[in-house]
């Protein structure tokens, strides 16, 4: 698989519709909190608390994502995430399937910060441990730096 450009973009207080409370989404969630979107999560549960999200406890139907800025698929189920992702696309919404990497159409990177910069770490899919390993390493370096 092809390398995926970086692009930066501001979330401050755009709808992000995450569907899935466990851990994958509760994390994606808090991670786009961190950015000032204003998130929604759709689950039945939530695997943890995400300050300030609003949590829908119930499971997603066709047209939880209408007026979304992006959308992340990251239900325990493949026939859901699936249905999220065609939704988000016929809608013309940027979508993260968590299961799916050929049905996304941007992909959720690890986030690195410090000292007022931001990184995100992706990979080419072939190897997960080297993408989480790289991230690791820039965080130190962010870390470290003064």
């Amino acid at each position: 698989m092809s390398l995926r450009f970086p692009l930066f973009i501001d979330l401050e207080g755009k709808p992000v519709t995450v569907v899935g409370g466990g851990q994958i989404g509760a994390h994606r969630a808090r991670v786009l909190r961190e950015f000032g979107a204003a998130v929604t999560i759709i689950s039945p549960t939530l695997a943890f608390p995400v300050e300030g999200a609003v949590h829908l406890a119930r499971p997603y139907t066709p047209g939880d994502l209408q007026g979304a800025f992006l959308a992340v698929a990251a239900t325990n189920c493949r026939t859901v995430n699936h249905q999220i992702g065609q939704e988000a696309r016929t809608l013309g919404i940027p979508v993260s399937v968590a299961d799916c990497r050929e049905e996304c159409t941007f992909f959720f990177p690890a986030i690195c910060m410090g000292h007022g910069v931001v990184a995100g770490v992706s990979g080419d899919g072939g190897d997960h441990r080297n993408t989480a390993e790289a991230a690791s390493r820039l965080r130190r370096t962010l870390e470290e730096w003064e």
